[in-house]
């Protein structure tokens, strides 16, 4: 176990004064105590904060509103992941409907408590009757393997895959979205709750634009949820239940992934996830880099629609743009 901080070093001994306590929060990502990032406000923050977010941005409120000026509704953040800087936020820690940016978590257990090799089947739960849904239509008895499962559920944001995989993985939704839940409490993601594995809407689901900072840090973890959110075009095929083939063709949500939308000449889209309901407006969260190599996250959400969307993305991109 190491517990180093910046500002302050402690000598190993301390880190096992009691048996089964940590009295600090920065001895590991998975802890029983966790920072919560709404006190910035309190002043508490200074006496501990360095050791849980030694990695982290960790905003105290709204930054850089004068330098890029958004709609009232919205609520962004932008966060030098290279620098552990914070280049802008608003309104980060006000609690909101996430709609499909839920399906970073999702991919995120899949990925960490999968076999992204094993085919999984689908359950008659996977039928999704919501009108307006996102889905690439399952049925019952259909097959194919996770990894497939999950380039579905990222890149055509499919709702009835979102279900497959957390049955998938845990057996059932309910066991999932507790899985769900006590993973975001270890990445310190304390203003968020879910309810569901893929974002549709419910009053008991909700993160913060701070809560998906956090999450979506953590997935770009993994080459393989790197891979996926970076896929303009996906190809593939899946099998009924009697073993007809089903082709899947589809095509990245995100406009800055398939060339829709342009960055600035010095910003690359390393990849990203939309989501988009009526409760929650129009949402995206993108992995960014620029000319030397440092790497942002950007958070957009709650737009009216997704105009606005991609004018408040592209005011952060240029934010990066101007090496902010």
């Amino acid at each position: 176990m190491k517990c180093i901080s910046k500002q302050i070093r402690i000598k190993n001994s301390f880190c096992l004064i009691l048996t089964g306590v940590l009295l600090l929060t920065g001895c590991g990502s998975s802890l029983p105590m966790q920072f919560t990032p709404g006190l910035a406000q309190t002043g508490v923050i200074p006496r501990y904060a360095p050791f849980f977010a030694e990695d982290l941005c960790v905003p105290a409120g709204d930054e850089g509103i004068t330098a890029a000026s958004l709609g009232e509704s919205t609520k962004a953040g932008l966060f030098n992941v290279t620098r552990k800087e914070t280049v802008f936020a608003k309104d980060i820690y006000e609690r909101i409907n996430p709609a499909s940016l839920t399906k970073i978590m999702t991919a995120l257990i899949a990925i960490e408590n999968g076999d992204l090799t094993r085919t999984v089947v689908a359950t008659s739960n996977v039928v999704i009757t919501e009108r307006g849904a996102q889905k690439i239509g399952l049925q019952e008895g259909d097959r194919m393997t996770l990894d497939q499962a999950l380039h579905i559920l990222l890149i055509h944001s499919a709702n009835d895959a979102a279900i497959l995989v957390a049955e998938s993985v845990a057996g059932s939704v309910d066991r999932f979205t507790q899985m769900m839940n006590e993973r975001a409490k270890s990445l310190g993601a304390t203003g968020c709750h879910f309810v569901n594995p893929h974002g549709l809407t419910d009053p008991d689901h909700y993160v913060t634009a701070y809560d998906l900072y956090l999450i979506f840090n953590e997935a770009m973890r993994y080459k393989e949820f790197r891979e996926i959110i970076d896929t303009p075009h996906y190809l593939s095929s899946y099998h009924t239940a009697d073993g007809t083939e089903i082709a899947v063709d589809i095509r990245s949500t995100n406009g800055y992934v398939t060339g829709a939308y342009k960055s600035p000449e010095t910003v690359s889209i390393i990849g990203g996830k939309t989501g988009t309901t009526a409760a929650a407006g129009h949402c995206l969260i993108q992995l960014l880099q620029n000319a030397r190599g440092e790497e942002y996250i950007a958070v957009v959400m709650k737009t009216g629609d997704a105009d606005a969307l991609v004018s408040e993305m592209d005011k952060l991109l240029q934010l990066v743009a101007d090496g902010r």
